[in-house]
């Protein structure tokens, strides 16, 4: 599992570091964004290379809840977004809104988009990460596959996203070539993903428990075992 996950963030880095060559790319040619840029070498096992200390969890619901679920999900995972605009909004009405769970979401990356969408999605801070990850979700197949997957028509797509949630141009703009942050959230990712056991998107730890996706009947049954019910 530790070797997987090692292999899923070195993806990760290649892919995020090859986005941001030819973001720069294009931005000579058509002043778009480019991709930011992620770590280029792996530490040892065990080990972390970057501070990730400061890494703010994004969290629904009641953080004193007897139950705590993490989603571990990634932006352009199709069957995260099929969750969400499913299951979620379900789970939501039941679980989250009523106080009855605490709500943690952490991003998986598997492509330069995903890291990308995530610097957008944390830009405007917890307030409004739910609802631009929302945003993000439900317009998932346009952005994510904007011109051919090309990084200039993605970047016009995910600056409307953020337009749409409120933010301006230029904090747009800031969050998106701020490499350092694509670096911590990377290490985040493999650090978190390798102690949770995840193999795959979307992936759930109940109360330190992690199962992979299901429906929300099953669902329901183990966060009411748990004790949210």
């Amino acid at each position: 599992m530790k070797r997987l996950i090692a292999i899923l963030a070195a993806v990760a880095v290649v892919a995020v570091a090859a986005w941001f060559v030819v973001g720069r790319t294009a931005q000579t040619e058509s002043s778009a964004t480019p991709l930011a840029a992620t770590v280029t070498t792996q530490p040892a096992e065990g080990e972390s290379a970057i501070d990730i200390s400061d890494v703010e969890e994004m969290q629904q619901g009641n953080p004193d809840a007897p139950v705590t679920m993490i989603e571990y999900a990634s932006y352009t995972c199709p069957h995260c977004a099929a969750f969400n605009t499913g299951p979620y909004k379900q789970l939501k009405k039941d679980y989250i809104d009523t106080g009855k769970i605490n709500f943690i979401y952490r991003e998986v990356y598997f492509d330069g988009p995903g890291v990308w969408a995530s610097l957008l999605a944390r830009c405007a801070g917890p307030e409004k990460f739910f609802g631009i990850t929302d945003l993000l979700y439900a317009s998932q197949s346009n952005w994510a596959n904007a011109g051919g997957r090309d990084p200039v028509a993605i970047s016009a797509e995910l600056k409307k996203i953020g337009r749409l949630a409120g933010m301006d141009g230029d904090k747009i703009e800031a969050c998106m070539q701020d490499d350092d942050q694509a670096k911590k959230m990377v290490e985040w990712f493999k650090v978190n993903s390798a102690k949770d056991d995840i193999t795959g998107t979307p992936s759930f730890v109940i109360n330190g428990k992690t199962y992979s996706n299901m429906s929300y009947a099953d669902m329901k049954e183990i966060l009411d075992a748990a004790g949210a019910n």
